[in-house]
């Protein structure tokens, strides 16, 4: 089944090694395929985290705002979502392709003789032609236990001998294995206090150095995808985000490490590539993205403010025609509802008395009000957080900074300022400022038309 898998990665490995008549050329040629072909992918999925990413402080605002209503808040979610064209999957599925392009290619390394060239297995088994040939020129088949390197192996010796194996089978290749004075089909070794550099310094330093490099590169990579990835605040997916890139910068950088030093050195290779052609994926992409996320936010913004401007509007049509005693109370609207609506406007009048009452005898007696924080609603200093930015969308770049100064300056403050009267919750009647804002009441000629 795997082998099966990894056939087509083994025929694209094989028409590179055609080309270029190199096995670690071929090895990098793939990579840079295998990145250039899962780009659009690749770029799919950086695109659905960003985006993500962005839309972290306005889930912060729809949580506290729709506290206690969780089928609220997940159609509010959802919604979210769907207008900012976000799939919370999105981002994740890509993400898992590279991983199964390694396996694959890993097969066919291992296995250059079947996979890559197509030589048929009854000639590498017992009795076939090719098993024989390697048999009677001495080769020494491994043990059971470290047989899956076999093929690699063969094909070395194969190559080492041509002459030899010319002509047994169209599909054999002479394969050329060293690469920058190194032999790819080797496998480093780790014991670096057992060397004998007697013979063949360059080679066996080499092979050892070559996992600490992709070790390294797989590390710059993780870290810079790390710091490429916005702050998203402080809930509590955004912190299982930060602290599974925080794992993964460590874990994925020991895993290069393992395969460089048990698999031939070729998925050294392979990695070091990788990793390179990864980070100017990242970094490219963030640019990319980030350039056309600041345009799409200034988009929403300005819907916002025309949004909040109509609202305004309404809300001051509706003051000037209730000044006038040109609204009528909707014959639809219950008896316990206009009561309430009575008892509202009654203490919207009484706090814009006492504000007003207030502010004059400040003004008398010289004392200058504090500037209240952009978070204050009534009473309440922080409604919308202790760590609120008015304006974090407008400058993203310093958005990050802000909310860290917003947050530092309201340790150790009360949640309530004792100088201000609430105008949103007024002796126990619930606000229905905003249904007045958005739906003004209309005269008993209006409602007739209607």
């Amino acid at each position: 089944m795997l082998d099966a898998i990894a056939t087509p990665f083994g025929w694209l490995m094989m028409m590179l090694y055609n080309l270029t008549d190199n096995f670690g050329w071929a090895i990098i040629l793939f990579a840079i395929v295998v990145t250039l072909v899962m780009l659009p992918f690749m770029a799919k999925s950086k695109k659905s985290m960003m985006r993500m990413s962005r839309l972290q402080p306005r889930m912060m605002e729809l949580q506290k705002k729709h506290e206690g209503n969780p089928q609220k808040l997940n159609e509010e979610v959802a919604r979210l979502y769907r207008e900012n064209k976000v799939s919370p999957m999105g981002g994740c599925l890509w993400g898992l392709l590279p991983i199964f392009i390694m396996l694959a290619l890993y097969r066919a390394v291992v296995k250059p003789l079947t996979i890559m060239m197509g030589v048929p297995d009854e000639l590498l088994l017992e009795g076939g032609a090719i098993y024989e040939q390697l048999k009677a020129l001495g080769y020494q088949f491994a043990s059971t236990g470290n047989s899956f390197y076999e093929q690699i192996y063969q094909a070395k010796f194969i190559a080492e001998n041509w002459d030899s194996f010319r002509g047994i089978s169209d599909q054999l290749v002479q394969m050329n294995f060293n690469f920058i004075g190194l032999d790819l089909s080797a496998t480093p070794d780790w014991k670096f206090w057992t060397f004998d550099l007697s013979s063949g310094a360059a080679q066996t330093i080499g092979l050892f150095v070559m996992p600490l490099i992709s070790t390294a590169l797989s590390y710059f990579s993780m870290f810079v995808s790390r710091k490429m990835q916005p702050n998203v605040g402080t809930t509590q997916q955004a912190a299982s985000q930060a602290q599974t890139m925080k794992t993964m910068m460590y874990v994925m950088p020991l895993m290069s490490l393992w395969i460089g030093f048990v698999m031939p050195a070729a998925m050294s290779v392979y990695w070091v590539i990788n990793s390179v052609m990864g980070i100017l994926r990242e970094t490219g992409l963030t640019l990319l993205f980030r350039k056309q996320m600041a345009k799409e936010d200034e988009e929403f913004n300005a819907k916002e403010r025309a949004r909040e401007e109509e609202l305004e509007r309404k809300r001051q049509e509706t003051e000037r025609l209730r000044a006038m005693n040109a609204t009528t109370v909707n014959k639809n609207t219950s008896k316990k509802k206009q009561q309430a609506q009575a008892a509202q406007a009654g203490a919207e009048r009484r706090a814009a008395a006492e504000r007003a009452e207030r502010a004059e005898r400040r003004k008398r007696l010289g004392i200058v009000e504090e500037e209240k924080p952009a978070s204050q609603v009534g009473n309440r200093r922080f409604a919308r957080g202790r760590a609120y930015v008015e304006e974090r969308f407008e400058h993203p770049e310093t958005a990050e900074e802000a909310t860290r100064a917003a947050a530092e300056a309201s340790e150790g403050m009360g949640s309530i300022d004792p100088e201000v009267i609430d105008d949103t919750v007024i002796l126990g009647v619930p606000d229905d400022s905003n249904n007045a804002a958005e739906a003004p009441e209309v005269n008993d000629g209006e409602q007739q038309e209607r």
